[in-house]
């Protein structure tokens, strides 16, 4: 008569699952897209778990990223790992994305309807935070129009509600902020927030 209930093990993985078939969808629509004068380089792909609770996200890539085709690929992975490791907050909960995705000479020459895959994105990993790096995405952010949601204000190291059931963190650019012992200060100081986030986090 339809057989036993679900347990919550199931639920979750059945879930995760649809996550995967989607990002997998996702990527191959990416991949296959013309809009943007890429020429020959393929698209810079997230990376991360398909359900993470932390969303990082930066607005184009770095050379490294986009000859590793993967983003926050190279210093600014690097730091990041550091930062969340510093946090106790395991990597396994964060996913790592890009606004422009397509490696153009000039950000702006990103077809905006490239961009806007970025709402689908987001719809498919459910995070409970966005960490926005820098002004250039928190504008692309607050233009997503997103269900339902707040403009983010650009206020380093504040908790703010992106929608009901998301929140975000402004921080500045960490590529910017690699270079400079006080650029480095600065993002330290605003990233942490995300830890004090994380420990009152229910784990469930």
């Amino acid at each position: 008569m339809g057989g036993m209930p679900a347990t919550d093990d199931e639920i979750r993985e059945k879930y995760l699952e649809r996550a995967i078939r989607e990002l997998n969808h996702f990527t191959r629509d990416l991949q296959g897209c013309n809009s943007c004068p890429r020429g020959n380089l393929m698209p810079v792909l997230g990376s991360g778990h398909p359900q993470a609770d932390v969303l990082l996200l930066k607005h184009a890539p770095t050379p490294a990223e986009v000859e590793e085709g993967v983003a926050f690929y190279g210093r600014a992975g690097t730091a990041l790992m550091k930062s969340l490791k510093r946090l106790d907050i395991d990597p396994l909960v964060v996913y790592g994305t890009l606004c422009v995705k397509c490696p153009v000479a000039d950000s702006s020459l990103a077809a905006p309807e490239c961009v806007a895959r970025l709402v689908e994105e987001i719809a498919i990993v459910q995070p409970k935070i966005v960490v926005v790096m820098g002004p250039e995405a928190l504008d692309v952010l607050n233009e997503l129009q997103l269900p339902l949601a707040r403009e983010v204000r650009e206020e380093y190291g504040m908790i703010q509600h992106l929608t009901p059931s998301v929140d975000a963190l402004y921080v500045p650019d960490i590529d910017r902020s690699l270079d400079e012992e006080s650029a480095k200060r600065e993002f330290w100081r605003a990233f942490r927030v995300l830890g004090e986030w994380w420990s009152e986090f229910p784990p469930y």
